[in-house]
Order: C-alpha cells, then structure tokens, then sequence
C-alpha cells in the first residue's frame, strides 16, 4: 500500500471540498439552463429577435465554460493543515546523523527504526530488532517503558558492561504524540550520553584527595606524638627531646615537599592548555641539572654518565619545569637504581631532522616488575611502597613530570625488566632551529 503521507483529517479535507466544488458546479449549470429556456420563450412570444437570443445565450454558454475550466484548474484548499506523519525515512534521519551523540529512533513497542553511525559503533544495533536485545539494564527498560506508555521526556544512567565498563545517560523523548484511532502510534528517540570519563574523572579526584589527606596525617600524626612526649615524659630528657626534634624536622619537611608539589601539579594543570614557547636548550639544562645532583648521587655511590652533542638541542619549553622533569628523573634513577651503581643521560637530536630530540635516563638497578609499568605516572602510585618511604618521595614526581611533558607536546615512555634497570625516554615532537649569531642568546 503506497502511503502519500497525508492523514486521514487531510483526505477527509479533501472529499469535502471536491463535494463542494461538485454542488456548486450542478446549481451553476441548473442556472443556464433556465436562462436558456427564458430566451426561447421570448423567441416564441417574438418579444426579442433570434439573433439577439442566439447571442445572450452563445456569451452564457461562454462564461460557463470558462468559469467550470477555473473550478478544475484552481487548487484544491486542504480543510485540515496537519503535518505530515513522521517516519525515520524523512528529516527525523537527518536530524540523528547530525547529531555527535550516539542516538537512535524506536517505536512504542521498543522496536529500533533507525540508528545513526554513532549508535551502532557503540551498541551493535539493527533496525527491525528490538532494543532489549542489545540493552536489557533494569533501569534503562523502565524508563522506555513509562515514556511509551505516554509519560514525559525521562533520562537514566546505566552501566553498559564488556570488555571494559562504561556509563552512559540515556534520554527518552517522545518524538511525537500517539495518534488516537490511527495503527500509527508515534515514535520515541533516545540519545545516548558517554559519562565513562567524567565518572573516571570524579574517581581520580576522590582518590587523589584521599591520598593527599592520608599523605598529611601520617607525619602530621607523628609530629602531634612527638610533641605529646616532649611535653610530657622526655620533658627533661635532653637526649630524648634531641632525637625527637630531629625526627619532627624529618616529617615536617616531608609535609612541606608533599605540599610544594600539590601546589606545582595544581599550577601545571592550570596551563594545560598553553604551549610554552620559549628556545630552551635541552643540553643546558641536563647538564646544569647533573651538576646539581651530583652531591646526592656520591652521598649514593652512584656516577652520573652523560652522552650528549656537542649541537644544542632547541625546544619551544619553560625551562624551569623541564629541568623538574630531569632532576625529577635523574634522581630516581640515582636513588631507586643505586644498586647499579651508575645512571646514564643521554641526548639525541632529530632523526632526519624531523620531529624533536630524543632523552633517556638509564638506571641499572632491580628494574620494576612489567605489572606497575602501566601505573607509574597515576598519583600516589608507588612501585615500593617502602622503598618510597625510605626515600622520602611524595608519589607525585612522575605525575608532574607527565602533566609537564602533556604541555610541550612530548611523551613519557617506560621500560624496564628485573634485573636490567629502568629506562624513562622523554620524546619531544617538535625542535627549534636557530642561526648561529642567535644561539647564545636566545637558548636558555
């Protein structure tokens, strides 16, 4: 049956008015046919001539012609201007494929009648099946069923579980209202809203201040003991208070570098979005950070061993985090790689003078067992929980250096294996390249 898209009040519209127009026509020609016998009776009672009758009846006949030709060729004034019915075949498709959320549309009975290209990558959905083939949460099915039964526009959150779980809020309209008498019972669309990464994002942020908050009692609980003895049974015990002063300084000074790097992450996040665009020299800066460790790494027992070019390494950089980034690394390698003995830095310049140099800090100690690898960057993350004590770190060296090399546009790569050492390769995607009268005095 070929449907022409009109409602049923639009035929009814369009019957009336042809039984109107028809009425009119038959009381018109009933008209002339009274004139037409008027003329002749005239005729017959010779009280006008022939001709002049043949005349008024020829221009009657005329004007009836032309006035039957315009009734036919006049369009047809619908009685009712409803629009059309909806399908998805019209502009309801257009409107799903414009949209950059997944969205598809249903029938009353759950039915899918179309899925644009984002639906049907995230849920493998085919028109003609119904939606709980593919979706069958409780409360996803519930709302559908209340907007299908004709209540208001509802929305509701749902986890889809796979190979990875991810959270989604669903919105229920109806696109059109339910048609009383009519085999059509309108149709519903729902969108889809990914929530995977802002629900991630709640989670980091409740852990991280968890972390942060059980980072601070700990030596804040030891500092507030400690003043408890002092003031109580150490109160004239010189040695006591002595020793006990020097371990409230060592956990006040771990609260101050936890402190100082929650605020460097918060104000590296704060210029997330600005590319630093200053020449650095990355040959300076190693070697300016490697003659600042070199203390601690004797104190160690570990040699720092360089291998860089004798070229300068240009980067657009804000120096001052790039030489956090390096200490930040080099002095991890000196502490949690001591048992190698040595720590290599070493600098390469662009392959075929594309991209941007390359930098490798190589330690030869344990290494880190291939399970932490993937999580070393996350905050408060920690490989050794004892060993980062031991070693005074905070748990957010990493995650500052990652949040730092985001904004220059380089990456951090990992790699380790048990008993090899650890290597942390600092890949930046793009060089500077000044002429000779410059170097000195722009690359910092």
């Amino acid at each position: 049956m070929v449907d022409d898209g009109r409602t049923g009040d639009d035929r009814e519209g369009l019957d009336g008015d042809k039984g109107g127009l028809m009425a009119r026509l038959v009381e018109t020609r009933a008209f002339f046919l009274m004139l037409a016998a008027l003329l002749l009776l005239l005729v017959l009672v010779d009280q006008i001539s022939a001709v002049v009758a043949g005349i008024l009846l020829a221009s009657s006949l005329g004007f009836f012609a032309v006035f039957v030709r315009g009734r036919e060729e006049r369009p047809v004034r619908l009685k009712s201007r409803q629009p059309p019915s909806i399908w998805p075949e019209t502009g309801v498709k257009r409107m799903a494929d414009a949209l950059p959320d997944p969205c598809v549309i249903l029938d009353r009975r759950g039915v899918v009648r179309y899925a644009n290209s984002r639906a049907e990558a995230a849920f493998p959905i085919r028109p003609g099946d119904p939606l709980t083939f593919r979706l069958r949460a409780p409360d996803f099915v519930g709302a559908f069923d209340r907007v299908a039964a004709g209540g208001p526009a509802e929305k509701v959150e749902f986890l889809e579980r796979g190979a990875t779980e991810r959270w989604y809020e669903a919105w229920f309209s109806p696109l059109e209202p339910a048609a009383s008498g009519s085999d059509r019972s309108g149709f519903i669309v729902l969108i889809f809203t990914d929530l995977t990464e802002q629900r991630i994002s709640e989670k980091i942020r409740v852990d991280f201040v968890a972390n942060a908050s059980h980072e601070l009692r700990t030596p804040l609980a030891s500092l507030s003991g400690f003043i408890e003895t002092m003031q109580g049974p150490a109160r004239d015990d010189a040695k006591a208070r002595e020793r006990f002063l020097g371990i409230m300084h060592d956990q006040a000074t771990r609260m101050s570098r936890l402190i100082d790097d929650l605020l460097s992450l918060s104000r590296i996040e704060m210029k997330a979005h600005m590319r630093p665009e200053t020449p650095v020299d990355l040959t300076k800066v190693i070697r300016g950070v490697v003659d600042a460790l070199e203390p601690l790494a004797r104190d160690l027992g570990v040699t720092i061993e360089t291998d860089l070019p004798d070229e300068p390494l240009v980067v657009p950089a804000d120096r001052d985090e790039l030489v956090q980034v390096f200490q930040n690394l080099i002095e991890n390698g000196c502490k949690y790689g001591r048992s190698g003995k040595r720590v290599l830095v070493a600098a390469t310049p662009p392959v075929g003078g594309r991209g941007g140099p390359v930098v490798s800090v190589r330690d030869f100690g344990a290494g880190i067992p291939a399970e932490h690898l993937p999580r070393l960057t996350e905050r408060f993350y920690r490989a050794d929980i004892q060993a980062s004590h031991a070693q005074r770190g905070t748990g957010l060296g990493l995650a500052i250096a990652k949040h730092i090399l985001n904004r220059h546009r380089a990456r951090l790569l990992i790699e380790s294996r048990a008993g090899e050492g650890a290597t942390f390769t600092v890949a930046f995607t793009t060089s500077l390249t000044l002429p000779d009268s410059e170097k000195s005095e722009k690359a910092v």
